[in-house]
C-alpha cells in the first residue's frame, strides 16, 4: 500500500530536494573512503568482525557513492534506498549506537574552538527516514523512475 501524500506546487521539488540532500552526503561518505584508499575502512570493518571485510570495504564506498548519485537522479529509488538502509542500519548498530543519540558531542574546549567526539546514530536516523520515505513513496514525478515510467505507459 502506498502513501497517498497531499500535494501541492512544491511536492515533487521537494522529494526532489530530499533525494539531492541524501544523494550529497552519500556521494561525500562514499568518495572519502575511496579516495583515501578503501585499505582503511577495510581495518575498520576487521575490527568490528565483519564478514568479507574485504570485499565489503570496496562494496560500501562504491554503494555509497553510486547510490548517492542514483539518489539524485531519481533513479533505481526503491532499491538503491533499500540497499542504503541496510548500509546505515549497519553503521548505526556497530558502531554509532555506543556512543550515544547525538551527531555533534562537544568533548572540550581549546583556543582554536570546541572539540567533538565521536558522532552519534543521530545522523544514521536522519538518513534512514529519508530513504525510508523514498522507499514507501518512490522518486517523486521530478525523477528518472519517472520519465521511465511514464515512457513505458
Amino acid at each position: 500500500m502506498q502513501l497517498k501524500l497531499k500535494r501541492n506546487r512544491y511536492s515533487d521539488w521537494s522529494v526532489a530536494g530530499l533525494r539531492t540532500i541524501a544523494g550529497i552526503g552519500f556521494i561525500v561518505h562514499g568518495w572519502a573512503k575511496i579516495s583515501r584508499g578503501t585499505a582503511g575502512f577495510e581495518k575498520l570493518l576487521l575490527q568490528i568482525h565483519t564478514p568479507y571485510a574485504h570485499f565489503m570495504s570496496i562494496l560500501v564506498p562504491y554503494l555509497e557513492l553510486i547510490g548517492g548519485m542514483l539518489l539524485i537522479l531519481g533513479f533505481l529509488t526503491r532499491i538503491i534506498s533499500t540497499a542504503l538502509i541496510v548500509v546505515m542500519l549497519t553503521a548505526m548498530f556497530t558502531i554509532h549506537i555506543r556512543y550515544g543519540f547525538s551527531t555533534i558531542q562537544t568533548t572540550g574546549l581549546n583556543t582554536d574552538g570546541p572539540i567533538f567526539g565521536p558522532p552519534g546514530y543521530e545522523i544514521n536516523l536522519l538518513y534512514i527516514g529519508i530513504l525510508a520515505f523514498l522507499l514507501i513513496n518512490g522518486a517523486g514525478r521530478v525523477s528518472a523512475d519517472s520519465g521511465i515510467k511514464r515512457g513505458s505507459a
